[in-house]
């Protein structure tokens, strides 16, 4: 009997892997990205102080549309671009949180990149 992989599990393990290299401080936030089926959500946190300095999702009230695509990616990619300049963050770290950087998680990071944020 052939048995599948848990896609999840997999993704998680690749998540705690690159967690293990990579931290954000209030300097440099680590730029973190959780995608469902239905929306995206991205992070900056600040892994020393383990607080959270901005976030935006497809949930939010400024955003208009629908949250599963890569359109929708690259407007939350820009608005937390936005956010973050408002507070005076331009250079963070980027985590794919163990998805592949294709799709809606690559166009997140380039709108976040046209937003004005260096990675």
């Amino acid at each position: 009997m052939v048995t599948k992989q848990d896609s999840n599990l997999a993704r998680l393990k690749r998540h705690r892997r690159v967690r293990a290299k990579i931290s954000g401080t209030a300097q440099r936030p680590r730029l973190t990205v959780f995608r469902s089926s239905k929306h995206i959500y991205a992070q900056l946190i600040d892994d020393i102080n383990g607080a959270t300095l901005v976030s935006a999702s497809t949930l939010d009230k400024e955003f208009e549309g629908n949250g599963s695509n890569k359109d929708a990616a690259k407007k939350i990619g820009e608005l937390l671009a936005k956010k973050a300049t408002g507070k005076g963050i331009e250079n963070v770290v980027f985590d794919r949180s163990g998805y592949i950087y294709h799709g809606r998680v690559k166009e997140l990071a380039e709108g976040a990149r046209e937003g004005g944020l260096k990675f």
